[in-house]
């Protein structure tokens, strides 16, 4: 921890002020932020071990997915960096969401000063040994050298997947992927970069689900200094972060009216002009969306441009679900077993013939996301040699019992699910969807859907 470089990123000055007195003396180098819209240009001049990150910076505003959306867009270019993120007591739910995205840790405020010095050692530690592991101390973005990979599969449904995949990737063509949430689009969109001849430049990729209202404009465009009042130097958007490369607009169907009418003039015009210039600036740059919604529905409903929708959807790609893949499922079981035992140090562990034949039972209404998940948990939880089907948690138990009893549609059986998990939690939308493997506002439309 002596040797480690130390970022703080609070409106509080008090706790700037507290935190910098608690490093002070135990650290090499101590930098504090009033506000996080500068933390990417001072990131890229220094090289930092770890940022402490609040979860909330605008006036009235506790909801937490400003630090949500900061932690995005610092983990896509610094993945080394190890984060901690500072929340309220309330905000506690939405501080295990972080850590499930990549956070090292969060701390409660008011902490005690012990503990937070524990947690920051921890994960300075965890830093240095990322950096010893890869030799290396940032990466920029995403691209083309990224280790995910689509898995290969084994069900005639994915196989179509992949062929399509592999006669569109050599092309320029815009792609829309669609599907439910968990499915693996983003997974398919590095895949699809990967394969063509952009591979050597960036893949710069946007969750417009995780932007904050009103950022918009500057997150895309980037924006000169001095054309708002935070805008205290020139920032480069991300569309042209990915000229000669790859853009990917992940819920795409999130997008501001206004905003997809500017996108589309990029897209026409093969320019982009930053918030405050006048002057356009030309890109060249390769599309991939992708939605979970139904976007004609959207344009019939006059909330996504039909104009916005021909351009981006040149190649449509739908993503099956996994209930529709299952002899995907075994494949899928060993590569996150193998993944997780790693990481948790359970060399070794297998899963039993019966925790298998639960798995292919189940419906997986959360998709492959929420299969990753199931096994991470049963990793964890299994002291035996064999996973057995009471590791895995008591919803997938009782799904499948509930799904055996089950005679209707699959509709019919997704809104049940839905219906016991808001039991079954009391209202609390956080938790469902949490349960479910689904996004809050993918719940909210499933329950607009079946009027519950």
């Amino acid at each position: 921890m002596k040797d480690s470089s130390i970022i703080i990123v609070d409106d509080n000055k008090s706790i700037l002020t507290a935190l910098e007195l608690l490093l002070c003396g135990k650290c090499r180098k101590v930098k504090t932020l009033a506000s996080p819209n500068s933390l990417l240009h001072e990131l890229g001049k220094t090289n930092y071990d770890l940022l402490l990150l609040d979860m909330n910076y605008s006036a009235g505003i506790n909801t937490g997915n400003e630090g949500i959306y900061w932690l995005k867009r610092v983990l896509d270019k610094y993945p080394s960096l190890s984060v901690i993120m500072i929340t309220a007591y309330g905000g506690i739910e939405l501080a295990v969401k972080a850590v499930r995205m990549g956070a090292a840790d969060f701390v409660t405020k008011p902490w005690e000063n012990a503990k937070m010095l524990q947690v920051i050692e921890s994960a300075c530690r965890v830093s240095a040994g990322r950096k010893r592991a890869k030799g290396d101390v940032s990466v920029k973005s995403k691209s083309a050298d990224s280790k995910d990979e689509v898995f290969e599969g084994e069900s005639d449904s994915w196989k179509k997947v992949l062929q399509i995949i592999s006669k569109v990737a050599i092309t320029d063509a815009n792609v829309l992927l669609t599907g439910e949430n968990g499915t693996g689009k983003e997974v398919v969109a590095k895949k699809i970069h990967q394969l063509s001849a952009r591979k050597q430049n960036s893949m710069v990729m946007v969750d417009m689900g995780a932007i904050v209202e009103g950022l918009f404009e500057s997150e895309l465009f980037g924006h000169k200094k001095g054309a708002f009042t935070d805008a205290k130097n020139d920032r480069i958007g991300k569309i042209e972060e990915a000229n000669e490369g790859t853009l990917f607009l992940d819920e795409i169907g999130n997008m501001p009216l206004p905003m997809q009418a500017k996108l589309l003039t990029v897209l026409q015009s093969r320019t982009v002009t930053r918030l405050g210039e006048n002057d356009p600036r030309p890109v060249n740059i390769r599309l991939i969306s992708a939605t979970n919604g139904e976007l004609p529905k959207m344009v019939d409903n006059g909330n996504f441009r039909e104009d916005l929708l021909y351009r981006i959807n040149t190649i449509h790609i739908e993503i099956p679900p996994l209930r529709q893949r299952k002899a995907d499922i075994p494949g899928f079981v060993n590569y996150f077993l193998l993944k997780y035992t790693e990481k948790y140090h359970k060399t070794g562990l297998t899963i039993s013939d019966s925790a298998m034949e639960l798995l292919l039972s189940y419906n997986w209404p959360g998709n492959v996301r929420e299969l990753q998940h199931a096994i991470e948990k049963a990793v964890i939880l299994s002291d035996q040699e064999k996973i057995q089907p009471a590791d895995f948690m008591f919803r997938e138990i009782e799904s499948k019992k509930s799904m055996n009893q089950f005679n209707g549609t699959l509709e019919q059986m997704e809104k049940s699910l839905i219906e016991e998990a808001i039991m079954r939690h009391q209202g609390n939308m956080t938790s469902v969807a949490m349960q479910l493997g689904i996004t809050r506002q993918t719940l909210y439309n499933k329950i607009k859907k079946y009027d519950l």
